[in-house]
């Protein structure tokens, strides 16, 4: 795997397993930073979805990670925990049940309420549990236009002045989602971005190489992150980077 780093943070490019390897290494190494529970983000998307039936297989993690780790999402769409467009319900069928995590270990959204009070009472309960900060590691993707979890380009999101880890958001054409917002990955102890396929080459490039405009590219809000920010890219992804 070829790593090198940059002024959004550390780059690692590689085969998708070694990638999905890496993101384990990531999540069991977070017992190693913090004490107490552990929150993950996890997010949607085809590639998160492959990591999950990949874990869910290759059992990669250490039993001192799971006995702390607080499972979540870090965007989610309106929609029932059974639908298969939720993020968190997919995760939950292709990894966490067949893992075995009690219920007490998964935090998904309250998506049976309204988009606003949903974000309010998730924001409330996870500052309850897990005070000042947000996620101990937020698994992030990123989309065609640049957008990152449901931060898309132009979005209210990017000028919420409110301390809120986690809003809803009016996604034109998608409908509502609730989503973590600039603050909540101000507030995130470790971020990995997952970034594959040739689809996403020339935006990534494009990312990479111009200065960060995140009104118009979300994701390059992750260069104020890039201390604590991993992006694990496929070669097919990575073939036009500078």
């Amino acid at each position: 795997m070829q790593q090198r780093t940059t002024s959004l943070g550390r780059l690692h490019i590689g085969g998708r397993e070694d990638l999905f390897a890496q993101l384990a290494t990531i999540l069991n190494a977070s017992t190693e930073t913090e004490q107490g529970n552990l929150a993950i983000g996890l997010t949607g998307g085809s590639t998160p979805l492959a990591f999950y039936r990949w874990a869910a297989a290759e059992k990669p993690f250490k039993e001192a990670f799971l006995s702390r780790a607080i499972w979540s999402v870090s965007d989610e769409r309106m929609v029932p925990l059974e639908s298969e467009e939720s993020n968190f319900g997919n995760a939950d069928r292709e990894m966490l049940q067949i893992m075995k995590v009690p219920g007490e270990r998964k935090l998904p959204f309250p998506v049976q309420v309204d988009p606003h009070s949903a974000a309010l009472a998730f924001d409330r309960r996870f500052r309850e549990r897990f005070g000042a900060n947000a996620f101990s590691v937020c698994l992030l993707g990123m989309g065609d236009d640049g957008h990152t979890a449901s931060i898309f380009p132009g979005s209210p999101l990017l000028a919420i002045e409110a301390d809120a880890f986690f809003a809803p958001v009016d996604v034109p054409g998608k409908g509502w989602r609730l989503s973590i917002t600039p603050q909540g990955l101000e507030a995130s102890r470790r971020i990995v971005i997952m970034v594959t396929g040739a689809g996403k080459a020339e935006r990534l490039a494009e990312v990479f190489s111009t200065a960060p405009e995140p009104e118009r590219l979300p994701v390059q809000l992750l260069h104020l992150h890039a201390d604590r920010t991993d992006w694990l890219v496929d070669e097919a992804a990575a073939a036009k980077l500078p």
